[in-house]
């Protein structure tokens, strides 16, 4: 579905990827894991066309999208749920919701994805009416993941959908994103908690640096003794 073949993305002289390459197949949980700064939310801004390539190109389906527009990338079936939730505080979680429904396909399922999305999410119909802002961290997170989910997309991209939260909330997000691709939808993760989710990917790509360093199934990754020890300090 997704192939991301030997991208390079900057920020003025600083070089945040370089070489990287991975893919997404049709029903697949792919992971991209690595410390801080070591250019995985960059890989994902780079696919949905919020930075520019330098260098190598980005497929769907064999036909490329870098250079697209993010809203052309959206049409295409990729949805991306950014890091740190970026939510419209002021506005209530329904129109939050809407405000990720503005491709026509979404636009004119919106009232049966809405459905579909408090089925996943019944708290928050039960605040749908609310100022996001007045949520708690673990509902935005939700919001942001509904919203994302509105597009219909055919692949989600996930960053750091655990960030902040409690123990028991991370469990909730790692079962809704269970469920998420229980219903049809490949996923693309990004996310510190590396244990669960090596757990839950059928695959996974270690950055550093900016550059791929190891890739592999998630269990082997789970037994791989340098990973553990530099990741989950076993």
């Amino acid at each position: 579905m997704l192939r991301v073949e030997g991208i390079e993305v900057a920020y003025g002289a600083l070089v945040a990827a370089r070489g990287v390459s991975l893919e997404v197949g049709e029903g697949e949980i792919v992971a991209v894991i690595g410390s801080n700064g070591a250019g995985k939310t960059t890989t994902l801004r780079a696919v949905s066309g919020l930075l520019p390539l330098r260098a190598g190109r980005v497929t769907v389906d064999g036909q490329r999208i870098d250079g697209q527009s993010p809203a052309a990338i959206v049409e295409r079936g990729i949805g991306h749920v950014p890091e740190g939730r970026q939510l419209f505080p002021s506005l209530s979680v329904v129109e939050n919701l809407e405000m990720g429904a503005r491709t026509a396909r979404a636009r004119a399922a919106r009232g049966g994805t809405l459905r579909w999305v408090f089925d996943l999410f019944p708290r928050l119909e039960e605040r749908k009416h609310q100022a996001a802002g007045t949520l708690s961290g673990g509902e935005q997170q939700m919001v942001a993941i509904a919203r994302g989910l509105m597009s219909l997309p055919r692949l989600l991209m996930l960053d750091e959908p655990s960030l902040g939260l409690s123990p028991l909330l991370v469990s909730t997000v790692f079962q809704i994103i269970a469920e998420i691709h229980r219903r049809g939808t490949a996923i693309l993760l990004v996310e510190q908690n590396v244990y669960r989710t090596l757990t839950l990917s059928h695959r996974a790509y270690v950055l550093e640096n900016g550059e791929i360093v190891m890739e592999g199934t998630g269990q082997d990754l789970l037994r791989n003794e340098e990973l553990r020890r530099a990741y989950l300090g076993l």
